[in-house]
C-alpha cells in the first residue's frame, strides 16, 4: 500500500476530528474542516449509521494517518505491544510515540509530523552524536536528540520553534531552552499522547 498523497483536509473530514495534519495551517481560518467539517462526498451531510467494526476500523485508520504510517508497520507495532508487559492499548501508543519523527515534532522542530519525517530522511537529526536516517528509529531513555544543517536551515527550525511555543513539550522529553538539542528523560505515558484516541477499539478489531 502507497502512502495517501491526497489532500490532508480531506481525511479530518472523514474522521471527524482535526489531525493537524497541515501544521499551523490548521490552526487559521484557512483550514477547510473549519468551513467544511462534514465527511467529503456526496452524501456527506447525510447520517450513516457505523457498524461496530466500522467504529473500530476508523479508530485504526486514524491512528494511522496521525502518526504516518503503513499497515505492515501498525501491525507490527500492535504485534510489539501485545507481546510487551502492561496494557496493550497503551503500550501502542508509547511505541509510536517514540519515534524519532514524532519526537522531532512534539520537540516543536516541525510543524508537522510529515515535516518532521522530511527532515529525518535528509539527514538533518541526531542522535548521540551519529545522524540518523530513520523515522521510525525508536529514541530511549538518555539518548541526546539534536538537529543539524545549514545556518539557514537553522534558522527556520529555531522559527519553528518559537511559533509553536505555546504548544508545550511532554516530560518524557527535556528540549534544551538555547540549542537545538534534547534529552530522552523516560518513556512516554498514556496522558502524552494529546488527540483523543480509544486505543481499545484498535485492540478489539486486531484481537478477533
Amino acid at each position: 500500500m502507497a502512502r495517501y498523497a491526497g489532500p490532508a483536509c480531506r481525511v479530518c473530514r472523514r474522521q471527524g476530528i482535526k489531525l493537524f495534519l497541515k501544521g499551523t495551517k490548521c490552526t487559521t481560518d484557512k483550514c477547510v474542516f473549519n468551513k467544511r467539517g462534514f465527511p467529503p462526498g456526496q452524501h456527506g451531510k447525510s447520517r450513516i449509521k457505523m457498524s461496530d467494526y466500522g467504529l473500530r476500523l476508523r479508530e485504526k485508520q486514524k491512528v494511522k494517518h496521525i502518526y504516518g504510517i503503513f499497515e505492515r508497520q501498525f501491525r507490527r507495532y500492535f504485534d510489539i505491544a501485545s507481546r510487551s508487559r502492561g496494557v496493550t492499548g497503551e503500550k501502542l501508543l508509547e511505541l509510536l510515540e517514540r519515534r524519532l519523527d514524532n519526537v522531532i515534532f512534539r520537540l516543536g522542530y516541525a510543524s508537522s509530523r510529515a515535516q518532521a519525517r522530511q527532515m529525518v530522511l535528509h539527514g538533518h537529526v541526531v542522535v548521540n552524536g551519529r545522524p540518523v536516517n530513520v523515522p521510525s528509529f525508536m529514541v530511549r531513555a538518555g539518548q541526546m536528540v539534536s538537529v543539524r544543517g545549514t545556518e539557514e536551515q537553522l534558522k527556520r527550525v529555531r522559527e519553528t520553534r518559537e511559533i509553536l511555543k505555546d504548544r508545550g513539550v511532554p516530560q518524557w522529553l527535556g528540549r534544551h531552552s538555547e540549542e537545538l538539542k534534547a534529552t530522552i528523560q523516560g518513556n512516554p505515558s498514556r496522558d502524552d499522547v494529546q488527540f483523543p484516541i480509544q486505543e481499545q477499539l484498535i485492540v478489539e478489531l486486531y484481537s478477533k
